[in-house]
């Protein structure tokens, strides 16, 4: 067979190729559950994720080839616009809906950062995604219609996942008008939260909670990412190569937001 075509993008994962519309990957100790919760999610009908296809004759997990662009960094500036921001919201609440009510197997292993390895670490309301960092999230047609690297999938709440996406794609995590892309320089981020918040449909409880949470999770980042560095040469280089400033300058950048953000999310849509 094929070595296949070596898949690289924004993973940390080494060893993933692509051998016609599939994908191989080492197998990890995580890797059956999140099968299992792939095989959940193609059942429930969702659409924008991998589908899981077993383990191959060498031991590395399958899953089917999701065609479309990966979101690289750095963005053009048109996959800032708030159009794809709309779009991701409703990826991720479909993701949410098709999420809902399922029980994983037991003895279910989760994956993590070094520093944070398996543990639930939030209110576990529904298993989903976790890391929408830009090369998660697959564009057609110059819209968000898939996700995938479901490595950091995991027990978790809708507020908590969406937290996460914001980091990425407000973003939270280059707030800070020394790290914004050029295309949001003079963006209004609080607008932006509010822009996705709206598409997503959240709750008032869910928007009383969003910045209280964006900020302590700003601060799991800062603090995650900087012990991760300490186990993991590959943390390590991100960590070096540019996270040392970003971070505590994103996390006092959140801190100093949250009444901005949390006004904004009170307001109509």
């Amino acid at each position: 067979m094929s070595e296949g075509e070596p898949l690289t993008g924004g993973s940390e994962t080494q060893g993933i190729v692509r051998i016609g519309d599939t994908v191989r990957r080492p197998l990890r100790p995580f890797s059956l559950t999140v099968q299992a919760y792939l095989a959940h999610l193609r059942d429930a009908g969702f659409t924008g994720a991998p589908r899981p296809l077993g383990v191959d004759e060498q031991g590395r997990e399958v899953l089917s080839f999701v065609p479309g662009e990966a979101a690289r960094w750095p963005l053009r500036p048109e996959m800032w616009s708030e159009d794809v921001l709309v779009a991701l919201a409703r990826l991720i609440r479909a993701l949410h809906e098709a999420s809902a009510g399922w029980v994983p197997p037991p003895g279910a292993v989760w994956g993590g950062s070094p520093a944070n390895r398996g543990r639930v670490t939030e209110r576990a309301e529904l298993v989903s995604h976790r890391d929408y960092a830009t090369a998660n999230v697959v564009f057609r047609d110059g819209l968000p219609v898939a996700l995938i690297d479901f490595d950091l999938a995991r027990p978790t709440s809708r507020v908590y996942d969406i937290v996460n996406a914001l980091w990425f794609w407000a973003p939270l995590r280059e707030g800070d008008p020394r790290d914004r892309p050029a295309a949001l320089a003079d963006a209004d981020i609080p607008h932006r939260v509010a822009v996705f918040a709206d598409a997503y449909g959240m709750t008032a409880r869910q928007r009383a909670e969003l910045a209280p949470l964006a900020v302590d999770v700003a601060r799991r980042y800062h603090e995650d990412s900087r012990a991760s560095a300490e186990l993991d040469p590959v943390w390590r280089k991100g960590w070096e190569n540019g996270s040392k400033d970003v971070l505590p300058r994103a996390e006092a950048w959140v801190r100093e937001m949250a009444p901005a953000i949390a006004t904004r999310l009170s307001q109509p849509g």
